[in-house]
């Protein structure tokens, strides 16, 4: 996975400047940014939404006029910039680089190629209005970027066809077979699934291990000090398999990507989708009012709240070379009445607490809905190292196509942990 997921893919700018960065371009197959002059400040993001893009250029713009300096923004394919990031962040780094907070983060700050802005937080009193989600972009009691917007994932479905179906959001795991038997004699499909990427697959096992076992145990997982072959994970197994076999998820799955399976939510061919708000861009403007959210039902009364909350983020790299125009370009993005519009195009859940309400109902529905929750994990990829991650997101995808494979899965993941973690 991997947020953000959001919207259409576009296409990849090249962004060569120098004898330099062409021979390390050549090895990445890449595009790579240009080295700015060291007055200027030079941006890589990794934004899909044209909006929120323009959103941001303007605000480099303004900062720029301001400032007497030039702000370039380098926007890259999403995909690209994940493989791109780990050749840039060692050579030809640009001042500021969006990325994804938690453990994905923490690969870099190990590394040593994210610079500490603990002082840019003691400055501007960022964790007054972050509270814990300071914690997103926090290693060993220091921060190395800025929390920016977030996604709240759950269960998504259009209103009309709940209307139609006569039922409404399923609240635990009897309502939702239930609900399943009801869309199937409908001839819906329950839940639509792609898995082409991978992650989505690997979502629906954090939500289901979340409810069944819980934050705890599911982040002693993320972090390799629980075994994959641990029997508190068979009833997980257990549960999907059962839902795999009964037909609840879109046929053929791994041939479909989750804006693909989207589309099928928004033809009324499905009757629910676990995603992230980014959904509604499958969806046509005219319909947006019919796109609901609801939390992911509980399957063990007696585990908390604990939901999938995704924060992105960004970052100065410890190679920039203006990092003081980094930080003073940081503080104007990160003024409420610039994040504010940023985050506003693609239904971003704001991390800041002083931003006003939103004027999308599924962002506000978010908001309220967090405030609800006993504890958040992010999303399997984001909260797992990353070599484990990739293992696991092959393997969840292959249990959702051939469940009868899950003692060799597990037992493959299983060896992977212990070889990453020295075990």
């Amino acid at each position: 996975m991997t947020f953000n997921l959001l919207g259409s893919q576009s296409s990849r700018r090249a962004f060569l400047k120098g004898a330099g960065m062409v021979s390390a371009a050549a090895m990445t197959g890449f595009p790579m940014p240009a080295i700015a002059q060291a007055q200027d400040i030079n941006i890589i993001s990794d934004e899909s939404n044209a909006d929120a893009l323009a959103v941001l250029r303007k605000i480099a713009d303004d900062f720029g006029k301001q400032a007497g300096v030039k702000v370039v923004v380098n926007n890259m394919d999403h995909e690209a910039h994940k493989t791109a990031i780990r050749n840039y962040l060692v050579a030809g780094a640009p001042d500021i680089c969006f990325w994804f907070s938690g453990n994905r983060m923490r690969a870099f700050v190990k590394r040593g190629l994210f610079d500490d802005i603990s002082d840019l937080f003691e400055k501007e009193k960022y964790k007054d209005v972050l509270g814990a989600a300071t914690g997103a972009v926090t290693v060993d009691g220091k921060q190395y970027g800025l929390p920016t917007g977030g996604t709240l994932w759950g269960m998504f479905y259009r209103k009309d066809v709940f209307s139609q179906l006569g039922v409404s959001a399923p609240a635990t795991w009897d309502d939702f077979i239930a609900f399943g038997a009801k869309c199937k004699s409908a001839n819906l499909t329950p839940i639509a699934m792609g898995t082409k990427e991978l992650w989505p697959a690997a979502g629906w096992f954090d939500q289901m291990n979340l409810r069944i076992n819980g934050l705890d145990k599911h982040m002693a997982l993320m972090n390799g000090e629980m075994s994959y072959l641990d029997p508190t994970l068979k009833p997980v197994f257990d549960q999907w398999e059962t839902l795999i076999k009964q037909d609840f998820f879109t046929p053929n799955n791994t041939s479909f990507g989750w804006q693909e399976a989207g589309a099928l939510l928004a033809q009324k061919k499905a009757g629910m989708m676990n995603l992230g708000a980014f959904v509604r861009y499958v969806f046509p403007k005219e319909e947006l009012d019919q796109l609901a959210f609801a939390a992911f039902p509980t399957m063990d009364p007696k585990i908390g709240r604990f939901e999938e909350f995704s924060l992105n983020s960004v970052h100065i790299p410890t190679n920039a070379k203006n990092k003081q125009g980094a930080r003073e370009f940081l503080a104007y993005f990160y003024k409420p009445e610039n994040l504010g519009p940023y985050l506003e195009p693609g239904g971003n859940v704001p991390p800041r607490n002083d931003l006003p309400p939103s004027k999308d109902p599924l962002v506000n529905a978010a908001v309220e809905a967090l405030k609800t929750v006993q504890g958040t994990s992010q999303y399997y990829d984001r909260d797992s190292d990353p070599d484990m991650a990739q293992a696991g997101l092959v393997g969840f995808q292959e249990f959702m196509a051939k469940p009868e494979r899950r003692q060799a899965i597990l037992q493959r993941l299983e060896a992977t942990r212990k070889r990453i973690y020295k075990l």
